[in-house]
Formats: structure tokens, sequence, C-alpha cells
């Protein structure tokens, strides 16, 4: 039996739930005796012992289970009768001064709030525009030749030629050398290296050392002061100077391929034709302007409806997210060698994007369902033909999403959100907001 729901905040609820004690008992009995078919103890066959010692090893259990089961019952019931959504789990509580012959039961619970998205006319939205022009290419070109390059020792004559007249390391040359450091004449951890390779001018090393590093030929050595930054990760030396003596022993200077037909067809480019190259470069590029531009359309789509939408989100769904991002970022931080078994981490970290997922989610569920922007087959179908374009192997892409549920829920998601934000833009007051190539690139980087 269930008292009437009392209200006691926004979302909040509390139901009291009482029990005849009589008939707690009985099933308590009930089950003890299931229990005493097949319990053990020393001195007793199977089956044989003496109920009071079943009592005495199960009753605690086998009394709290036979609660969990009638106050969950009860509690399901009276949600139900009341029409009641409950978000999250109920905290169920004994409760003092229960009728004689009765046990009674607090439970205390969030349910979720009504949304209602409304008029989406005046909600502003800015929709990321750009454009894939014959410099990106260029670019992209020089990218994939740089990724490409081979070395050469300077001054020995090869099938690229022997690097030029200039023997001295220069930015762009890869150097191999021997290095010690000292502080204060004593050598130190780490400072010391032989046959140690880097190319100069990509920052790999600090300033300093690359600075003296460049005009060296082979054989010749130089010792120069280093000081090392405050901020340094070798703690032992931060904010301290080093002198250093170097020594090079190798270098070579960096051969990038021609763009010709042998590059292109490096590229995938069967016939070697360029025109075809850099066509298939833009389809990629245009692909990968697509996808960012839409995400940052989603992202403003989706910050345009928490403007819009007001409503209270219930606590314990919050509770519920921060765990599982807290559990996202123990899982990948631990892919990455860290290990994060039994690190704790501070819930406020998570606790404003949990909530805005959780807030996003009620949202957007309504959305869904009141508009019917459900993902239809056919739309995950050519979302996964989408994603398989830009793989060597598409069926093999294909069959590795539609092989297993949760890969396609994952595309299902994808595709629902996607439903969305086309009903949003068609609704709102959208406005183009073009983005450089470059600005685009670096604004997902960052993200």
């Amino acid at each position: 039996m269930a008292t009437a729901v009392e209200t006691l905040d926004k979302l909040e609820r509390r139901i009291t739930i009482t029990l005849p004690l009589a008939d707690v008992q009985a099933e308590v009995e009930k089950q003890l005796k299931i229990r005493a078919r097949s319990a053990k103890a020393p001195g007793f066959r199977p089956g044989k012992v003496p109920m009071k010692m079943v009592a005495q090893q199960y009753g605690y259990q086998v009394e709290s289970d036979v609660l969990n089961e009638r106050v969950g019952r009860a509690f399901a019931a009276a949600t139900e009768e009341n029409q009641l959504r409950v978000a999250g789990f109920p905290k169920i509580e004994a409760k003092e001064g229960a009728p004689e012959g009765m046990v009674a039961f607090d439970a205390t619970f969030e349910v979720y709030p009504e949304v209602k998205v409304g008029d989406l006319s005046g909600a502003e939205i800015e929709k990321t525009v750009a454009e894939v022009s014959d410099a990106e290419i260029d670019k992209t070109i020089d990218i994939l030749r740089k990724q490409r390059v081979h070395y050469h020792v300077k001054g020995e004559q090869g099938e690229h030629g022997d690097g030029g007249a200039e023997q001295t390391a220069q930015n762009g040359d890869r150097v191999t050398i021997d290095f010690t450091g000292k502080i204060d004449d004593v050598e130190f951890p780490g400072g010391q290296a032989e046959d140690y390779a880097f190319v100069l001018g990509e920052g790999r090393m600090l300033p300093e050392f690359e600075a003296a590093t460049v005009g060296l030929k082979v054989g010749e050595s130089k010792t120069f002061d280093l000081h090392f930054p405050e901020d340094y990760h070798g703690k032992d030396v931060a904010g301290k100077t080093a002198q250093f003596t170097i020594t090079l022993k190798k270098l070579e200077w960096a051969h990038m391929p021609e763009v010709d037909a042998e590059f292109a067809k490096s590229l995938g480019i069967e016939d070697g034709d360029m025109g075809k190259m850099r066509e298939d470069i833009r389809a990629n590029l245009e692909r990968e302007v697509q996808n960012r531009a839409k995400a940052k359309t989603k992202d403003s789509v989706m910050d345009a409806l928490i403007k819009q939408v007001e409503l209270d989100v219930p606590a314990a769904l919050v509770e519920q997210e921060v765990e599982r991002l807290m559990d996202m970022t123990r899982q990948d931080m631990q892919q990455r060698g860290m290990n994060m078994k039994d690190m704790p981490f501070p819930r406020e970290l998570f606790t404003a994007q949990a909530e805005r997922r959780v807030r996003l989610g009620l949202i957007l569920a309504d959305l869904v369902k009141e508009q019917n922007l459900q993902a239809t087959p056919e739309q995950v179908k050519a979302q996964v033909e989408e994603f398989a374009k830009s793989y060597e192997d598409p069926q093999e892409v294909m069959k590795y999403y539609f092989s297993d549920r949760r890969r396609l829920s994952e595309v299902e998601a994808l595709v629902l959100e996607e439903n969305v934000v086309n009903y949003v833009l068609e609704k709102a007051k959208v406005t183009d907001k073009p983005v450089s190539f470059d600005e685009l690139m670096a604004n997902n980087a960052q993200g």
C-alpha cells in the first residue's frame, strides 16, 4: 500500500509504502524453507539442516531480499497509478512510527520535468559555411609531400643529387649528434646521448639547442649555454642553466617527391592522372569541411535550444552522467598508458558538461517524439555508406557497422541528432557564418 504522492521540491517527490508485517514474515519463512532444501552445514546432510540454523545463516539476507522485492513492486505500482516518470533511482529509507502490524518505508525520488520546446521562429542560429579553394588543395599536396620526405647524406651524389653546395646544417636538414650537458660542471641524468637524430626547424629541441646546431659541419663540435624554462618537464633542471657540448656526426638533406604521375600513383590514382589526383583531394577536403561545418552548426543549434527551453534538470540524472563521464575519462587515460584505476577525479570537473548533456537529452527526446524525428532505416544506411566512402574497402566498413547492433545504434543517434538540427534550421532564424578553411580546421583541432 502507498500513500498519496508528496511534492517536496520542483522535481522531488515522496511516497510512503506500508506492508503488512505478517505477509512479509510469511514470505520470509517460505523462502527459508526453499533454501533449507539445499542448505549445508557441518554434521548434517544437505537438506537436513535444522530450520533454526537455516534462519540464522540466511535469515537477514532473505528478509532483505523480500523487503526489496515487495517495496519495489509497491513503488512501481504507485508510480504507474499516478503516471509518474521516475528519473534515476528512488532512495528507500525505513520509516518510524508505522501502524501496529505494519512496516513502512519512505521512497524519495525525482520525476522527469515537462519539456515544451515551443515556437522556434525567434531562435537565432549561426550556420557555419566554408569553401575549399585551389589554395587548400595546394597546401594539402605540400603536406602529403612532406609526409613522404626521405633523407640523403649531404655531399653524396645520388639519384636526387647531392643536396647542393651548402655543407653546413640548416633548417630542414636531419642531423645526428652526440651531446653532453653539465650543470655546475656535473653531468645530469638525461643530459647525454649518442647518435641522436632530429630535424632542424621542427621545434623538437629547445631553441638554443637548435640555434647551436645550425651552421655546423660533420665532425665539428660546439659548446654553448642553455637555460631550461621554469616550466620545463624535467623538474630537476627546470629554471637552471646547463652547458652543452654537441658534435655533429651525420648531416642529411630532405628530398620531397615531385608532384608527378608517380606521386599521384602513391596516393592511389592508378593511372597517375594529376587532374584526378587533385579532384580526389578536393573531394576528401570537401567531405571533411562539410563534416566540421556541420559540427559547428550543430553546436549553435544546441546552444539555441538550451536558451529556448527552460527546464529543471533532475539531479539524479546529472549524477549518473557525471559517473559516466568520469568512467570514460578514466578508460581513455588508461588506454594512453596512465594508471588511473584508483585515481579520484573531482566531480565538479564534470558537473557542467553532465548537466548540459542531460538538459539536451531531455530537449531532444521531446522534439523527436513531438515532431516524429526518429532515424529511419534508410537514413541509417545512407549515413553508414557516407562513412564508408572514405575507406579503401567500403563494403567491409558497411559489414562492420551492420554486424553489430551497438555500432548501428551509435549511427542512429547521429542521424537522430541531424534530423533535429535540420528541423530546427527550418524553423529558426538562420544566419550564414563564413569561416576560412584554416580557421575551421584550427577550431576543430582545438575542440
